[in-house]
């Protein structure tokens, strides 16, 4: 009888293999068939699948082949994401499992674990400077922690997502150890120079990601003579993504977390993988490459994973990492939208969705192949005003002058602002500047509270439901980041903690306020409002089956000024995603929702009819709509 499970397996394996191959080998072959040590390199990466899939647990072989009979499970609607730091959230990995309720009682489905790997000490970017890819941050538990975590979401419906940076490690890695200790092996690993010469070349076309803490792309170690590559940070050193002994390395553990029960893979700054002379560095073929190759190991030896690749780049180069041309639909099968994200505050402050249905219509297709969109308002990051000078000459302004304008209204400068946030990182070389804020406050409710003024705390509210229900009807799976549910406010208390003081962005990383949070249900108060509208956007979102992530999108261009309209074709009905970004009223002609195939005049998030006034629909202020 064993023998027979065994043959069954094997059997299993060279089916999925041979599905995959033509994924994985013509790209491992582009990449590093010119290397001498290429055919041992493949043998040792088919032993690394035929390992992982051997080591795979029973119920995590039972969920591979549910999921390749429903391959579009992570599309339908029932999806929704949650997002936090854990020790912010809870505490630590145990004390997760005791907030698996309240997690339920919003409607999550998807779990995001903000990085739970072992950092290096110290300031460690928030956690995605890794030191140990197998182990996880002592002070949030072990790895057998992490592994009860994956068991509970699962036997809740949910999945779990954590991060696996690939474009590099901490300088205490060991990798990194060895080979500052001058072991040219792992100084393959990563990439080293003996002189600035090479680094000061590739300079003249680098970005600067953080000139404030973290100019320049290279650092110098006397101590063994070599400048790094090191593009975020000096303790983060780049990976050498060339040497196809890292790509092994990164498959074994990728593999690795997928069998201790890891749902979503999110491949962190994954645009800056493969480095070539005279461009940015950023989005090169090449990633692709190696994107699609380690999504067929996956499919190949754990096909239940999915991949979020974490690219937050202009859209004309975010959709790659769906897929296009030969990797169409072999990529990523979640990337970021975000654009949506940066057009939502865009027509915020300007109370002119012009430009978002420009963008929308212009750049994005109407549906992806195996794949959709990971939605979203805010996230643990920064914003960086991603609005192109293209874009933006559409409309007669100028780029730099409009993503100046964004980021003074939303530090809260500019004159009428209703936005509390803070400047994070200014590149003097193009004077774009980025954001920090959480989602309230940059929404104008920390403004209006501080004012004791009732009405515009009111409208805030609004702004964040109506945040919420675009995420949640534009298709995709919507991420929640902690606390929005609840209108949390910035946390000026990171000013008061060395490590944290730098940085910004923790203005928008609080702890999580579970006393507010007991008030949901009964009180009357920001809070309470925004968790229950959430709450029902997420219920109603489950509902109603048009919003499955492979039913087309078609950007409308709105009749009158201030609506963001996404129509969703599917074969039952036609369903309008209607939001209104104007502080007044707003009056849509019925006959012009009759044109586009609204033929019952019914609301699907507020579940009750749609009465018309002289032939028009009338929207108050941030009205939000999904009629049929």
């Amino acid at each position: 009888m064993a023998r027979k499970a065994v043959a069954k397996d094997d059997e299993i394996f060279a089916l999925r293999l041979a599905r995959s191959a033509p994924d994985l080998w013509p790209m491992l072959e582009r990449l590093y068939g010119h290397r001498a040590e290429y055919p041992a390199f493949r043998d040792r990466l088919l032993t690394a699948l035929r390992t992982a899939w051997a080591d795979r647990p029973k119920d995590l072989r039972r969920l591979d082949l549910q999921r390749d009979l429903e391959p579009d499970w992570f599309q339908r609607p029932d999806r929704v994401g949650y997002v936090f730091y854990i020790d912010r959230f809870a505490g630590d990995l145990r004390k997760v499992l005791d907030k698996l309720d309240y997690l339920e009682d919003l409607g999550v489905s998807y779990v995001h674990l903000m990085p739970c790997l072992k950092p290096r000490p110290g300031d460690s970017d928030g956690g995605y400077s890794v030191m140990d890819y197998r182990a996880v941050n002592p002070a949030y538990g072990t790895m057998e922690d992490l592994e009860s975590v994956a068991t509970a979401l699962r036997a809740r419906g949910m999945n779990l997502c954590v991060d696996l940076v690939l474009n590099h490690t901490a300088k205490e890695h060991d990798w990194a150890e060895r080979a500052r200790a001058g072991d040219p092996t792992y100084q393959d690993y990563y990439l080293m120079f003996d002189s600035d010469t090479e680094p000061k070349r590739f300079e003249e076309t680098l970005v600067e990601v953080f000139p404030d803490n973290a100019p320049g792309n290279f650092t110098y170690y006397p101590d063994f003579g070599k400048w790094v590559w090191t593009t975020f940070n000096e303790h983060q050193w780049d990976l050498n993504w060339a040497n196809p002994q890292v790509f092994l390395e990164i498959t074994e553990i990728m593999l690795f977390l997928a069998n201790r029960g890891v749902d979503v893979l999110r491949l962190d700054a994954v645009a800056f993988m493969w480095k070539r002379l005279g461009t940015r560095c950023q989005s090169e073929p090449e990633v692709h490459m190696l994107l699609q190759a380690l999504r067929a190991c996956c499919r190949i030896a754990c096909p239940a994973v999915l991949h979020l690749e974490e690219a937050i780049v202009a859209p004309a180069e975010m959709l790659p990492y769906f897929g296009r041309g030969a990797h169409d639909g072999k990529e990523g099968n979640l990337a970021y939208h975000n654009s949506l994200m940066v057009q939502f505050w865009n027509a915020l402050a300007t109370r002119d969705t012009r430009m978002m249905t420009h963008v929308m219509q212009t750049h994005f297709p109407p549906v992806l192949t195996n794949a959709t969109y990971a939605t979203y308002i805010r996230c643990h990051d920064d914003i960086g005003w991603a609005v192109t000078d293209e874009d933006a000459a559409v409309f007669g302004i100028s780029g730099p002058g409009h993503r100046a304008y964004l980021a003074d209204f939303y530090e809260g400068r500019f004159p009428g602002s209703f936005a509390r946030g803070a400047l994070f990182q200014e590149n003097p070389a193009t004077g774009d500047k980025r954001i920090s804020g959480s989602f309230a406050s940059l929404a104008g409710l920390e403004k209006a509270l501080s004012e004791g003024d009732a009405g515009a705390a009111e409208q805030a509210v609004q702004r964040v439901l109506l945040g919420h229900a675009l995420i949640a009807g534009f298709g995709g799976i919507p991420l929640i980041y902690m606390g929005d549910e609840l209108a949390t406010l910035n946390d000026y208390s990171y000013r008061d903690r060395p490590d944290h003081a730098h940085d910004s962005r923790w203005l928008h990383r609080p702890m999580m306020d579970w006393a507010l949070a007991a008030t949901r249900h009964s009180a009357d108060t920001p809070a309470a409002r925004c968790f229950r509208g959430v709450r029902h956007i997420l219920a109603r979102r489950k509902a109603v089956a048009e919003l499955h992530g492979g039913v087309p999108t078609e950007i409308l261009s709105a009749p009158i000024p201030g609506l963001f309209i996404a129509a969703r074709h599917a074969p039952t009905h036609n369903l309008l995603g209607i939001y209104n970004f104007s502080e007044g009223w707003s009056h849509l002609p019925a006959d012009w929702l009759r044109a586009q195939g609204i033929t019952r005049f019914h609301d699907e998030l507020s579940e009750a009819a749609v009465a018309l006034h002289d032939g028009h629909i009338a929207l108050p202020p941030q009205a939000r709509l999904w009629l049929v």
